[in-house]
C-alpha cells in the first residue's frame, strides 16, 4: 500500500516513517503542502491519503482523488468536518480517530486553568524579554 501524507510536520514524518519501515508492503510519501484541489495530483499512484484538520477534501478534491485511484482517506484527527462525506459515498472510504484520550483532555484543561490563575503566560513573556523586576 502506498500512502501520501499531506500537511506533514517533522514529528509526523519521524513517527510514521518508523512505523512504515517496520511494515512490509507499505510505502509512504510526505508532503508539507496541504491537500487542496491543486495539490491532489500529488497522490497519483497512491492507494490512500492521510490528511489533517486544515486539509480540504471537498467534492472536487474527492472526485480528483477518485480519478487518481485513491481508495482511502485517513484522518489524523477526530473531526471530519473538512471531508465531504456525501461525495465520498461509494467512491472512497474515510477513517478518522474515534476519540482522544480523556486523560489528555483533562490534563490540558488543568494546564490552561493553572496558566490563567498563575498568569504563567505573562511570566513567560517577561522572562523571554529579560524583565525580572
Amino acid at each position: 500500500m502506498k500512502i501520501a501524507f499531506f500537511d506533514a510536520k517533522p514529528y509526523d514524518i519521524e513517527s510514521f516513517e518508523a512505523t512504515a519501515s517496520a511494515q512490509q508492503n507499505l510505502t509512504v510519501k510526505f508532503y508539507e503542502t496541504k491537500l487542496t484541489e491543486d495539490t491532489a495530483s500529488l497522490a497519483d499512484g497512491c492507494d490512500a491519503v492521510c490528511i489533517f484538520v486544515n486539509d480540504t477534501a471537498n467534492a472536487a478534491v474527492i472526485e480528483k482523488l477518485h480519478q487518481l485511484g485513491v481508495k482511502i482517506i485517513l484522518l489524523r484527527c477526530a473531526g471530519y468536518n473538512n471531508v465531504d462525506l456525501k461525495a465520498c459515498y461509494g467512491k472512497i472510504h474515510v477513517f478518522h480517530v474515534p476519540a482522544y484520550s480523556p486523560y489528555a483532555v483533562a490534563e490540558h484543561a488543568m494546564a490552561l486553568l493553572l496558566t490563567s490563575i498563575r498568569r504563567i503566560h505573562k511570566a513567560y513573556n517577561r522572562t523571554r524579554e529579560f524583565n525580572f523586576p
